[in-house]
Formats: structure tokens, C-alpha cells, sequence
């Protein structure tokens, strides 16, 4: 029984990285999975009152950045106000439209169209659209690095 709740765990760990580049659900909800299985069901005495405090610390973290890497990113290429609010809204939304193309094509589109409406120049507002672009793929590259720690953290706390 253990080993198939290990291959479970392994296999939510997987799926942790494949929802990074098919965001259906949010990928460290996979890997919470993860954790909560082990702890409730293979050994609920390995993972400290720290590494749980650790792991929502990261999580919250990988959270505002998924959200808020779009909306700087945005900014950086000269996006305006309502660009950066476009670009976040457009990510959350996005990862509910056809994901994954939703959550890369909106917001480029919605940023695009909100820096037209303001009367910024073609050049200006497809700049800004990239800017979400690097945003969100700065995001997803940040997000990985982030659940590769938490999973590298759970496995050193197991075995160690």
C-alpha cells in the first residue's frame, strides 16, 4: 500500500510541472497533494510544524508571483496602469479559456487593446503586450524553480 501512495506522490509531483505548461488547475495545488498524502497516510510524524509554516511561506510566494509577474513585466516594457490591471486580470481569466493559449493570448490581446484604447501608438502598445508575454513566461519560470525547491525541501525532510 505504501508503495502505490508513493507512486501517487511521485506522480502529483509530475503533474506539478505538467500544470505549468497546461495551467487546468493551479500546479502547487498537485503538489500539496502530495505533501497531504504522505503526511495523512504513509507517515504523519516526518514533516515539522516548520516545513509545513516553509511550504506555505513558498507557496504564498509562487502565488503572488504567478499573478504579479505579468503586471511588472507590463510595467518594465512601458505598459500603463491599465495595462498591469489588464495583464493580471487577463492571467487569472486566461487560465480558465483554453488553457494553455488562453492564459499567453489573452492577456497579450487585452493588453494590447487596453494600451489602444488609452491612444498609444501601435509600436507602444505591442511592446506592452510583449511585456506580458515575458511577464508570464518569467512567471512560469520562477513558479518551476519554486515548486522544485518545495519537492527537494519534502524529499530531504523524508529521507533525512
Amino acid at each position: 500500500m505504501d508503495l502505490l501512495l508513493w507512486v501517487v506522490v511521485l506522480v502529483l509531483f509530475v503533474l506539478s510541472f505538467i500544470a505549468l505548461i497546461y495551467p487546468v488547475l493551479p500546479s502547487v495545488t498537485a503538489v500539496w497533494a502530495g505533501f497531504l498524502i504522505y503526511h495523512f497516510f504513509i507517515n504523519s510524524n516526518e514533516l515539522t510544524v516548520f516545513f509545513w509554516i516553509a511550504m506555505i511561506v513558498l507557496t504564498l510566494i509562487l502565488l503572488i508571483a504567478d499573478v504579479f509577474s505579468s503586471s511588472l513585466s507590463v510595467k518594465h516594457f512601458g505598459g500603463s496602469k491599465l495595462g498591469e490591471r489588464v495583464a493580471g486580470i487577463s492571467v487569472i481569466v486566461g487560465s480558465f479559456i483554453f488553457p494553455p493559449f488562453g492564459i499567453i493570448v489573452l492577456p497579450f490581446i487585452a493588453v494590447l487593446l487596453a494600451e489602444l484604447w488609452q491612444d498609444r501608438s501601435l509600436h507602444n502598445a505591442f511592446i506592452a503586450s510583449v511585456g506580458s508575454l515575458v511577464g508570464f513566461f518569467t512567471g512560469q519560470f520562477a513558479e518551476a524553480l519554486i515548486q522544485l525547491a518545495m519537492i527537494i525541501w519534502f524529499f530531504l525532510t523524508v529521507w533525512f
